[in-house]
């Protein structure tokens, strides 16, 4: 990480942000901040471009200037719903903060979340785990589209619509997962759950889902359990319930 380059900032009553120019990922270097104790809760990273970008699986997330990378830090506690659910947190608060840009365009939320518009991704998602704490990756495509991926992808500008800079974007997202956060801490998965759904693609969407290299699930979307996995709706009338896996609209 090119510490020379950071801009940090820091009062009382302040969270950190840290931009950087270039770094490998925002998220590795999220964890290691945290593996220092160097940041706290609502700590946010960013960078203009990534080198070694990644998204869910082990993919790589292609990362060119022009579009969010950005990484923030939640810390757990025991009253905490479970932590993947953050997942969910994160993806209502991107949703949110796309829709004020492009209020127009038919957003959805793929399971557990993707942001789509029209079939192609403009943001994803990254969860990963540090001792008590979860760092939380955001891309979000706002200029340039990625290319050399394995599915499709759009951007704001792509769509015609003028998009902000980064760092306005992320001002807005901040604030927008600051609020998620706390109604997920104070009021529990039943409101992240169907604040979520309000967002996702309707029930009786065609899914495939991926539960491993050898194991693929064909359904429809059914909604989602109590605890937020996934209910598809097989064509023998039964119900499989997915916690993990690669997720496509068919």
């Amino acid at each position: 990480m090119a510490w020379r380059m950071v801009e940090h900032r820091r009062r009382s009553d302040v969270l950190t942000n840290i931009h950087v120019a270039e770094t490998g990922s925002t998220n590795a270097d999220m964890l290691e901040l945290a593996r220092t104790g160097s940041v706290a809760e609502g700590d946010w990273l960013y960078a203009d471009r990534q080198t070694s970008g990644r998204g869910r699986l082990g993919r790589d997330w292609v990362s060119p200037v022009g579009n969010v990378y950005a990484s923030s830090l939640v810390t757990l506690r025991p009253s905490d719903p479970a932590a993947p659910s953050l997942a969910l947190v994160a993806a209502v608060s991107v949703y949110d903060t796309l829709k004020i840009w492009a209020p127009a365009q038919p957003l959805t939320i793929k399971w557990p979340n993707d942001l789509l518009i029209e079939r192609a991704k403009i943001s994803g998602i990254l969860l990963e785990s540090i001792g008590n704490a979860v760092v939380v990756g955001i891309g979000v495509n706002l200029a340039p589209v990625p290319t050399d991926i394995d599915r499709p992808a759009t951007s704001l500008a792509t769509l015609g619509i003028a998009p902000p800079n980064a760092k306005s974007f992320l001002e807005t997202l901040t604030e927008i997962f600051a609020t998620w956060l706390s109604r997920w801490r104070a009021e529990g998965l039943p409101t992240i759950r169907a604040a979520w759904l309000d967002r996702a693609h309707p029930i009786g969407t065609a899914l495939s889902t991926a539960t491993s290299e050898n194991n693929r699930i064909d359904g429809l979307f059914d909604g989602l359990t109590t605890d937020c996995a996934l209910r598809l709706r097989l064509a023998d009338g039964s119900t499989r319930v997915i916690h993990a896996g690669d997720v496509f609209l068919i």
